[in-house]
């Protein structure tokens, strides 16, 4: 079991154990704002490592870590963090992710 804390690690709307994560790139397909994508990483066993381009854009809805498997990234408290709305660049910006395979758009 990883010793990484799931506590916020200062002041982040939502962060990732990368030792639990596997890449399977579901919570990046959930996140309706674009804030997370996939970077390549030629130590992962599937060649991808979660990506956290863009946290000043999270909602908190939480899509990303209820849907992930491996209890892998975290969302902030509501009352601790205070998130962004949700915005057209930011929807427009998760179509691009979509469409670019999952991946990174800041790569």
């Amino acid at each position: 079991m990883s010793t990484f804390k799931t506590e916020n690690p200062g002041n982040q709307p939502v962060w990732v154990n990368t030792h639990n994560c596997k890449a399977c790139d579901i919570c990046v397909s959930v996140c309706p704002a674009g804030v997370l994508g996939m970077r390549y990483d030629h130590t992962s066993t599937l060649g991808a490592m979660i990506s956290i381009d863009h946290p000043e854009a999270c909602i908190g809805c939480q899509e990303c870590e209820l849907s992930c498997p491996d209890f892998a990234i975290y969302v902030a408290e509501k009352k601790e963090y205070k998130f962004a709305k949700l915005s057209d660049e930011s929807k427009e910006r998760q179509v691009a992710v979509v469409a670019n395979n999952y991946m990174s758009l800041e790569a």
